[in-house]
């Protein structure tokens, strides 16, 4: 009876160890899957290289903070042509990223492409809008703030002629020309605006001669919206001693005597938003739309605090006048057009 109840005893002991140890093995197992699941991999594939283009900067270090904060294996990979950045898509799609980012109305082409022939990936897309069932598109109200500057620049001439030195005559850009006029006329209905196109996102050389072009029909304030053909903008305010405004960043910091207000728009806040909502498991399809409700446009000085000096072409005054525009916005007491829309 002795033998038969140690016996027992060993036996249960024996499946006791067993059990705990295949336990422990599949809580290993499952906190290593839990980990290798919950460790998204994330693209942000660009249609261009970054270079010094504020709006590509500000959108990568935002996409990084994020997946630093949040656990996700980030990758940043530029592209020199159309056919590179396809290549570069499809080079993501077949890696098995779990979501893959891009921007810009200049991936419109190869992203509709690349996403319709995947219907099971998931795609975002900043700063453009492509419509399809596994497209996150992000899209900005940049006529907000552009109405704004434009608002400001209607207060602040002394010549009556302002102008914008713009990329290219393209529908995205038109949402900053026509917000800009629209605000313009709205605090100055007799000030002419001149405009003149790039014709590329990379030319500070032309953007120069445009915004010298345009001083000498008379504009003492010109409004870059070129991308890096800004940086000829803001030479061109120095040396001839015009004012000028920056977009994306607040470019006032480089030159508060000439620069002197600049549109801002945060790629880094919604690429950084897109990662954590992906990764927290809260990602949408369709469009997200930031405007100046939501924080993601706004206007030095006016939505921002900057560490510039204010300049006196500006004045207080003005300021104040236009941040009062800015809440008739929000509140949509005045509605800003969107060009885009018919």
């Amino acid at each position: 009876m002795k033998k038969a109840i140690a016996l027992a005893v060993s036996l249960f002991l024996m499946v006791a160890v067993v059990a705990a140890c295949g336990a422990s093995k599949n809580e290993e197992g499952n906190k290593s899957g839990g980990d290798k699941a919950a460790k998204k991999k994330i693209a942000l594939v660009l249609p261009e290289k970054i270079g010094v283009n504020k709006f590509f900067v500000l959108m990568d270090e935002g996409f990084k903070k994020a997946g630093a904060e949040f656990g996700a294996d980030v990758k940043t990979i530029e592209s020199t042509d159309p056919a590179g950045f396809e290549q570069n898509l499809r080079a993501t799609v077949a890696e098995n990223y779990d979501l893959i980012i891009t921007a810009t109305f200049q991936a419109e082409d190869a992203l509709t492409k690349v996403a319709t022939e995947n219907p099971d990936k998931s795609f975002a897309v900043i700063d453009t809008v492509v419509d399809l069932p596994n497209v996150r598109s992000v899209n900005f109200r940049e006529q907000e703030a552009s109405y704004l500057m434009g608002a400001m620049a209607g207060l602040a001439t002394k010549t009556n002629i302002v102008g914008a030195v713009v990329a290219m005559d393209v529908p995205l850009l038109s949402k900053y020309t026509s917000g800009f006029e629209q605000g313009l006329k709205s605090t100055n209905p007799e000030a002419q605006f001149l405009i003149n196109y790039v014709g590329g996102f990379t030319d500070p050389v032309k953007g120069k001669e445009l915004a010298l072009l345009q001083n000498t029909k008379g504009a003492d304030f010109v409004a870059g919206m070129a991308a890096v053909g800004d940086n000829g903008v803001f030479e061109a305010a120095k040396e001839k001693g015009f004012y000028t405004a920056g977009q994306d960043t607040d470019r006032t910091e480089e030159d508060a005597e000439h620069i002197v207000l600049s549109q801002l728009k945060g790629t880094d806040a919604v690429a950084y938003e897109t990662v954590k909502s992906f990764v927290e498991g809260n990602f949408t399809y369709g469009v997200a739309d930031y405007g100046l409700k939501e924080g993601g446009v706004g206007l030095t000085f006016v939505t921002h605090d900057s560490t510039s000096p204010l300049s006196a072409f500006i004045g207080q005054e003005n300021v104040d006048k236009v941040k009062a525009i800015a809440d008739d916005i929000i509140s949509g007491k005045i509605k800003v057009v969107n060009p885009l829309v018919k």
